[in-house]
């Protein structure tokens, strides 16, 4: 018996589990109107995404334009989910014909801001951050028989997992904001012109790009590292077909029409793009930094991407299933039973299961753990299926019961599986937190859909040094089972620690990494003093064994190409503080601190929002124009990077960290990884077709 591909079949199946309870009845981003009809609706008529994506980190800017076709002027309201990790740094609005840039205040005043000048009749934008929800972008007024064109723009990391690299431009709203759904509806079309345009640059060689949802999409090889994707009723032009492996770069840039056809498009379904590195690439150190002439303090963004040195598990484990049966999961239950019993089939002989399930309270399937049994599988997945879901969504409940009888000679992993927030019984993300770590127990949570609580999910995961994994619709199922499996099977570097002498360095962030599993990136933010050599170790246990690899490397003394790595530090140093306050509650301390840190970088927070006004009103209230000049920087050196190839950051190649190459899914095998790619979502599409076509 192949131990190792019988665990592989079994973690998959425990993915597609995960995934099959997302709901195909999903609202999506759009211009908002009032449910009661009094207010007439408001047209989208233009929307065009660009996306730049370098350096380990992704920008996206989104130009709309919308119309108001009655006879007295509106306000708009654009909501979208929030991007994982992702924060506003632009909002641009034109006023008579001029755009104007917008500034970040403390998140009442931008309101009181914003209101003041929409009841006097003025042009005014602001974008708020609702919690981990949505961005909310209102606009007053779209005059009568008029066009308002409105920019918003946000970064966020862009890292890469087992070789491949992974951007959603979040569409879809997952349904869970129930308040939110009461008042409002979407109106979700776009009805003259739509554009998706995003750059892939990157330092290392990409062999392939995808849409697994777009065949329709135009892919481009410019060059080694260099992609571009283009989607909607615009044309690109047609390049000459390219030599494998050649260099030259092919201009591909996306030239807007009007939809002359009057089809109507919706954004109504993410975007998901995957990128591919080479496969047989070094683990590596990289390092991007920004310091401007004269300064002695930069910013630095730090990626370890380890070699392949973390090792198979073959040992049996326990597994704990908690499953969430709430009312959002009608619908989809029956996907969700079909799921955990193939997952259940796949487990060896070795392995032993429970099954908690929970909605506004929590039971247990099993009485203790049960052998893998095929009779066993059999008769608790028809109870699985007799379930009736419905009720809230008391989650810290089914954790409960889901760590209760833990055997401590055994491994034991928890699979949490939900879409929802949780809204019964225990809400407050620190009691999740203190409930995990009084085990010793893995939590792999799959994070449904753009609604989900993904702080806490994500926090959850990391007090017991596990792993969260984010599902959109549009995913590759395979992908995201493939990348899910090989953190399981294989050992994990834990209680992760990274040293830097020899330069003086601060304000690190993450505090405390925690653990590496297979294929994953290590990603550093902080601040560094003066320039020089830095001596770099990083160390940890594999298996209770003490590891570590060391290298070294310059820090620059003067670096302008990245001036966007200052905001994502702010950012993530944001995040950070944001999580104690979860955890501890809110203090007025932490508080300021965030606020201050998002003031002084332009950032949209959860205490921040960002205001658009004419110009003399800017100069009126005393707001100071420092996003406006942080974006003139910003864009420079964004034209500057575009006029050359993309450039490697590797600094470790004359004292390598690492002496393997990377992790990779390419490569090897009768049956490469991608071809399966292409067929999989097809197959899942057709057996999801087929049971509904069944059921009906």
């Amino acid at each position: 018996m192949n131990i190792g591909k019988s665990f592989q079949n079994f973690w998959m199946a425990v993915v597609v589990a995960s995934i099959a309870i997302f709901s195909p009845a999903i609202q999506s981003a759009g211009l908002l109107k009032p449910s009661d009809g009094s207010l007439p609706d408001l047209e989208l008529k233009d929307h065009q995404v660009k996306v730049v994506i370098e350096d380990g980190y992704a920008i996206t800017t989104v130009d709309q334009v919308f119309h108001n076709p009655h006879g007295k002027d509106l306000e708009a309201i654009y909501s979208f989910p929030v991007p994982e990790h992702g924060a506003v740094n632009e909002l641009t609005v034109w006023i008579d014909g001029k755009p104007v840039t917008g500034e970040v205040l403390e998140k009442k005043q931008a309101r009181k801001v914003y209101e003041e000048e929409k009841a006097a009749g003025r042009d005014a934008g602001l974008t708020e951050k609702d919690s981990y929800k949505t961005f909310d972008t209102s606009v007053s007024p779209v005059r009568a028989g008029q066009d308002t064109h409105v920019r918003l723009a946000y970064f966020q990391p862009a890292h890469v997992d087992t070789g491949i690299g992974r951007y959603v431009y979040p569409l879809e709203e997952g349904g869970v904001d129930e308040e939110k759904l009461a008042f409002w509806t979407a109106n979700e079309k776009v009805t003259r012109s739509f554009s998706f345009d995003l750059h892939v640059r990157s330092g290392y060689p990409v062999d392939a790009v995808r849409l697994p949802n777009h065949p329709q999409a135009q892919i481009q090889k410019l060059a080694e590292g260099e992609w571009h994707v283009h989607l909607g009723n615009s044309r690109a032009p047609q390049a000459d077909t390219e030599e494998e492996g050649s260099n030259t770069a092919q201009q591909n840039i996306a030239l807007p029409i009007e939809n002359q056809s009057g089809a109507v498009f919706t954004l109504d379904k993410d975007l998901v793009v995957y990128w591919r590195h080479k496969a047989g690439l070094p683990g590596s150190v990289d390092l991007v930094a920004h310091k401007p002439e004269g300064k002695d303090r930069g910013t630095f963004m730090l990626v370890v991407t380890p070699g392949d040195d973390l090792k198979p598990i073959n040992e049996g484990k326990d597994w704990v299933f908690v499953l969430d049966i709430s009312g959002s999961m009608k619908g989809k239950y029956a996907t969700l039973a079909d799921g955990v019993e193939r997952a259940m089939k796949k487990m060896r002989s070795e392995d032993r299961f429970r099954i908690v399930l929970f909605n506004n309270n929590s039971r247990e399937l099993t009485s203790g753990y049960v052998n893998a049994s095929s009779q066993a599988v059999s008769e608790y997945t028809q109870k699985v299926l007799s379930t009736v879901p419905g009720g809230g969504t008391n989650l810290y409940a089914g954790l409960k019961k889901g760590l209760d009888s833990l055997d401590a000679d055994r491994t034991s992993a928890l699979v949490l599986v939900t879409d929802g927030v949780a809204n019964v019984g225990e809400t407050q993300q620190r009691q999740f937190v203190d409930l995990i770590r009084k085990k010793d127990i893995r939590l792999f949570t799959f994070v449904m859909g753009n609604s989900a609580n993904r702080p806490m999910l994500e926090a959850m995961t990391k007090a017991s040094n596990g792993f969260a994994v984010s599902i959109s619709n549009s995913d590759d199922i395979v992908g995201q089972i493939l990348t899910a499996t090989s953190k399981v099977t294989h050992e994990a570097l834990h209680g992760v620690k990274l040293k830097m002498k020899g330069v003086k360095t601060a304000d690190i962030t993450p505090e405390n990494i925690g653990s590496l599993y297979h294929g994953q990136q290590l990603v550093i933010l902080g601040h560094y003093y003066g320039d020089g050599m830095a001596k770099v170790s990083l160390s940890g246990k594999i298996s209770g064994e003490e590891k570590q690899y060391t290298t070294q490397f310059a820090f620059p003394e003067v670096a302008t190409d990245n001036p966007e790595i200052e905001r994502l530090w702010a950012y993530a140093a944001i995040e950070s503080m944001n999580d104690e306050m979860q955890d501890f509650g809110e203090k007025a301390d932490l508080k300021q601190a965030v606020t201050d840190l998002a003031v002084e970088y332009s950032l949209v927070t959860d205490y921040t929002s960002m205001i658009v006004v004419k110009d003399e009103v800017f100069e009126k209230r005393g707001i100071k124009r420092n996003n406006q000049k942080r974006l003139a920087i910003e864009n420079a050196a964004q034209q500057q990077r575009a006029t050359r190839p993309a450039q490697s950051r590797r600094v470790d190649t004359q004292q390598p960290m690492y002496q393997s190459n990377r992790s990779s899914h390419s490569g090897g095998g009768a049956l490469d990884i991608w071809t399966v790619m292409l067929f999989v979502p097809l197959i899942w599409i057709a057996f999801q077709v087929r049971r509904e076509s069944e059921a009906g």
